[in-house]
């Protein structure tokens, strides 16, 4: 029988008139006109612009797009940094007939061809100079894109191509038409419709070419409102927005929640200023994936082993008392006085400060997904007060399938399902949902679509997991990367790899066993965490290579496998899968190069393939072995690694024996 689980609650529909963004837009503007909808940092300044100011800026830029010749039904790419202007491009887009296609705007210029020439994309709003010099790179071999809107003018001042356009510009344009049809903007804004196609968002495409998933306006708004329904969300949230457009949690939450809810988004300066930025905010409703958490916290880690030692040793007893009542206090549950009066303490010297300074001092919820968080990490950030959960959640369903409830949030599940979303455990273990939130289909791959949802509307996620005894879900990993060792002994790749990235020294890695004798792995170091542990004990370096290859950084690392190792042995069901034999690579991974995606998921495949005789080396008695490796820098530029790598040998540890009831 399969496991079987539905999310409570009614959530109801997109219910009245305000089924499609341009109309909770207008909506928001009569009823929130004065209050504050998106804010920009620019040359260190908060800009804002109310509801009734965008919704001004919104409709200057649609006229502008239909004076330029945009027709129901056209494309929009829309590639940079997170910016107001490229947010009003999708909503224009939007109030057109159009659908907006955001793209990941650290592509390079033959990934973002793809996507627009599958996109079949006819125009395209863009930051500044750099995409559009990317645009134009690839512009003859996209033959149907023929205009593009830049919003930054530094840079372009004697470019001259006749289809290039200035965003300000295109607006002057269209309050002139819409000054001589002032009912223009209204009338298409009232032909929208909740079931039309409201965006593409394309996946990271980890097995192959990225899929243009196509979301309605009823997936996302009704799947939007449930989320609020479900946390409680206001008018009054403040919502930093700097994780990527492309990606469809940054267009549920700040975008499509900010729509429905009618909460204010704000865009930092840079990426390099995004804490700074959030620690003027005080976000209150936040999101980041478990790496960012992970960066954060390793930043933390090393300025306190920077720090005096009266400093270090008062953080590491208020962490201790954190570690002990944070989070029964945060959910509620009964705690001595003692430690009580321990953490109220040290919520003034320690926690209440660190908050600060990291800006999570105001957040009422925090979420983070798409991969497995340390439970370390997850701990640390819930013994401070701060109410981060963990969601499931797939760009084919707009983001939510299972969220953690409040008071019943654990380090190893992801929840239990959202409002009317059903959840099950097929026969095989793989997990399926159903939900309003479920889209349309892949864009020109009917094939695709109908090996991933059925007739009746269940999506098969890929993943293998299971319900715990309190309904809740916990994912174990890909079911297609989920096999076997050639002792029978259970590989799951993914749950290795997370538990290796827990640790601080270790950015990425890559396990490897299936229909092997053992278990092996690549690791890459993370080059600021163990740059800083190097420094502290006077060991030079010249590089991420030189720094990669030291022995006393194997010996580093070597104590994080050893530490994974003892973990799995104390699980009867993983201790066969111990990792016996890894190696530190010399580069780390990169999107660049083809060895992630845009969103930092490993292309196992290609990995595999380039790196296929260290592979082979890792699977013999080779105590090193030689590389060369090609990169892509920055710019474009390529160039070779060259080499010698080292490879360490780790002890099996005895696994627990199974505990027999009775």
């Amino acid at each position: 029988m399969a496991e079987s689980q539905t999310g409570g609650l009614a959530g109801g529909d997109a219910s009245g008139g305000a089924d499609t963004f341009p109309k909770l837009l207008m909506e928001n503007a009569r009823i929130h006109a004065r209050r504050p909808a998106m804010r920009e940092k620019d040359f260190g300044i908060w800009q804002t612009w109310t509801w009734s100011e965008m919704a001004d800026e919104i409709r200057a830029l649609a006229c502008g797009l239909e004076s330029l010749g945009f027709a129901k039904g056209d494309k929009l790419a829309i590639v940079g940094d997170n910016r107001p202007q490229l947010y009003w491009a999708m909503v224009a887009a939007q109030a057109l007939g159009g659908v907006p296609v955001p793209m990941y705007q650290d592509s390079v210029a033959e990934e973002m061809q793809y996507v627009l020439e599958h996109a079949s994309a006819r125009f395209a709003v863009v930051e500044d100079q750099e995409q559009v010099d990317k645009l134009l790179e690839i512009k003859d071999r996209c033959p149907e894109l023929d205009t593009i809107i830049y919003d930054d003018p530094r840079g372009l001042r004697h470019y001259d191509q006749p289809f290039l356009h200035q965003l300000s510009k295109v607006q002057d344009q269209g309050r002139k038409l819409d000054g001589d049809d002032p009912g223009f903007f209204d009338r298409c804004v009232a032909e929208g419709t909740g079931s039309d196609l409201a965006i593409m968002l394309y996946t990271s495409g980890t097995t192959g070419r990225p899929k243009g998933v196509m979301l309605s306006f009823d997936n996302l708004i009704i799947t939007a409102r449930n989320g609020i329904v479900r946390e409680g969300l206001r008018a009054d949230e403040e919502v930093v927005a700097y994780l990527p457009m492309a990606w469809v949690g940054d267009h549920l939450f700040s975008f499509a929640q900010s729509y429905v809810a009618g909460f204010c988004v704000s865009c930092p300066e840079s990426a390099e200023t995004v804490l700074t930025d959030m620690r003027e905010i005080g976000p209150t409703y936040f999101f980041a994936p478990p790496r960012i958490f992970e960066n954060i916290l390793t930043t933390v880690t090393i300025r306190m082993e920077d720090a005096g030692w009266i400093k270090r040793k008062m953080f590491d007893f208020f962490m201790g008392v954190a570690r002990r009542a944070g989070a029964k206090i945060l959910d509620g549950r009964p705690v001595s006085a003692t430690s009580r009066l321990l953490y109220w303490i040290g919520s003034l010297l320690v926690y209440g400060p660190l908050k600060d300074t990291l800006g999570f001092a105001k957040i009422r919820v925090g979420y983070t997904a798409g991969e497995a968080i340390g439970p370390d990490i997850f701990e640390f950030y819930r013994s401070l007060g701060i109410n981060v959960k963990q969601l499931y959640g797939q760009t084919e369903a707009a983001i939510f399938v299972t969220i953690q409830p409040d008071g019943e949030v654990k380090p190893d599940t992801v929840g239990t399902p959202a409002i009317d979303v059903d959840v099950k455990i097929t026969e095989g273990g793989e997990v399926v949902y159903r939900s309003p939130g479920v889209f349309l289909a892949y864009f020109k791959n009917d094939e695709a679509t109908r090996d991933t949802k059925t007739a009746d509307g269940w999506v098969h996620t890929g993943d293998a997991g299971f319900f715990d005894a309190d309904g809740h879900l916990k994912i174990i990993d890909r079911a297609k990367d989920v096999g076997k060792l050639q002792d029978g002994s259970m590989f799951a790749p993914k749950y290795l790899e997370n538990k290796l990235k827990f640790f601080p020294h270790i950015r990425e890695a890559v396990t490897f066993g299936h229909d092997r004798e053992y278990v092996a792995a690549f690791i890459c170091i993370d080059l600021e965490a163990v740059g800083n542990w190097a420094e502290r004990r006077h060991l030079p370096y010249s590089g991420y290579t030189d720094l990669a290859g030291q022995p006393p950084v194997y010996d580093l690392i070597q104590e994080c496998v050893e530490k994974v190792n003892r973990d799995l042995a104390a699980d009867p069901h993983l201790a066969g899968s111990q990792i016996r034999r890894y190696l530190v690579l010399h580069k780390e991974l990169d999107a660049d190069d083809g060895e992630l995606t845009r969103t930092r998921k490993v292309r196992r495949g290609f990995v595999a393939e380039k790196y296929g005789e260290l592979i082979d080396a890792l699977y013999s008695d080779k105590d090193h072995c030689a590389v060369e490796a090609q990169v892509t820098f920055e710019d474009g530029r390529t160039d070779f690694i060259r080499a010698d790598l080292a490879i360490r040998e780790v002890e099996r540890v005895a696994a627990e024996p199974l505990k027999r009831a009775g």
